[in-house]
């Protein structure tokens, strides 16, 4: 068991995500994970139906906010079915869903059986679901787990063998602890692992959660994201926004550790440098201030996140609406099936005035 409290949800999704990773992790994801809690109310089956549906904030008429062939999924939200029914039957339903990529959280199959990459990415392109990149964990002390640090070559050949143009990790730069030398040498290990990475025609990207917004503890002036954005090369090191965890981060970290004032908005970032961006995770929550993390998370719209602003801010800047993925996440849902559906829906039901 891991040395954190299981009662942290943030540090418990970290550990649990990075438990599944892996070609050959030997366990599955049931065994890591258990299944799936209650059965959400089913929504209508098509996403076609979404543009008519009532109850979803922003539909009607207008041009779609989301770019269409770029709504994915993080498969980490469905690794219950995954793991007992296999990638064919949860493919099929997401192709049914009106998704266009997947984004994986390890490659194996779990006790539905053992798949290789060939047979994974012929699979996903029948379906219609272009790969469109996997988290990988950051390093282990173990010197043959399946990480960057410990096997960069292996990842990125198993990254190649899928087609994917990105490969990164959801581990936080905190290898080294909070202080802003640590971030500056962890930084440095990206830059290397997205060197490799665009030898091969990839991106290496980094997804937060909320600590990334907290503070140096050597410097309480200094938010650890802006290290890591500084000390990162920009050509080589890219981000994937989870926009969930960096809402938190603002509730979380809008004051520095004295109290003083340190507002930010995360969409900010984004918007500063579109570039450094190519992935995010939509993924909801409403607002809770009794919760720690100032949000209790749900399906893709039945939170207080306002994607039709954020997605319609970042794709009207001049040549970016194509340039982004947007892949729908929800950490532990009632039904990873029925969270898949409703996203997919109210997603593509967003409209904006031209």
């Amino acid at each position: 068991m891991s040395r954190f409290s299981q009662t942290d949800p943030e540090l418990t999704h970290r550990l649990t995500r990075r438990g599944m990773l892996g070609v050959a992790a030997g366990t599955t994801a049931a065994a890591l994970l258990g299944a799936a809690a209650t059965t959400a109310t089913a929504a209508p089956d098509n996403a076609s139906a979404a543009a008519t549906a009532s109850g979803s904030r922003g539909h009607g008429h207008g041009r779609p906010v989301l770019p269409p062939g770029r709504l994915g999924i993080q498969l980490y939200s469905l690794r219950d079915k995954v793991s007992t029914l296999g990638f064919a039957p949860v493919f099929a339903e997401l192709e049914k869903y009106g998704y266009d990529e997947v984004e994986f959280a390890g490659y194996t199959q779990g006790s539905a059986g053992p798949i290789t990459l060939a047979q994974l990415k012929r699979l996903a392109r029948n379906y219609g679901l272009n790969p469109i990149g996997s988290h990988v964990g950051y390093y282990s002390d173990d010197p043959g787990a399946y990480t960057f640090a410990q096997n960069l070559t292996k990842v990125l050949d198993d990254a190649q063998a899928l087609g994917m143009k990105h490969i990164g990790t959801a581990s936080g730069p905190f290898r080294y602890g909070s202080t802003v030398d640590a971030w500056k040498r962890a930084a440095e290990e990206f830059n290397t692992y997205g060197a490799a990475a665009r030898a091969r025609g990839m991106k290496f990207y980094q997804h937060n959660h909320s600590e990334e917004f907290s503070f140096a503890t050597d410097n309480p002036k200094v938010r650890l994201y802006d290290v890591l954005l500084a000390e990162t090369d920009p050509d080589l090191v890219f981000l994937e926004m989870d926009i969930f965890w960096a809402y938190s981060g603002q509730f979380r970290f809008s004051k520095r550790p004295d109290g003083s004032a340190a507002p930010f908005e995360p969409l900010d970032y984004v918007l500063k440098q579109p570039h450094r961006y190519p992935l995010f995770h939509v993924k909801d929550g409403v607002s809770d201030p009794s919760n720690q993390y100032g949000y209790d998370m749900v399906d893709v719209g039945d939170g207080d996140i306002d994607y039709k602003r954020f997605i319609s801010a970042v794709t009207k800047l001049r040549g970016q609406r194509f340039a982004h993925h947007w892949q729908a996440e929800h950490d532990n849902p009632a039904d990873s099936l029925t969270f898949a559906r409703r996203s997919s829906k109210h997603l593509h039901s967003l409209r904006e005035k031209c």
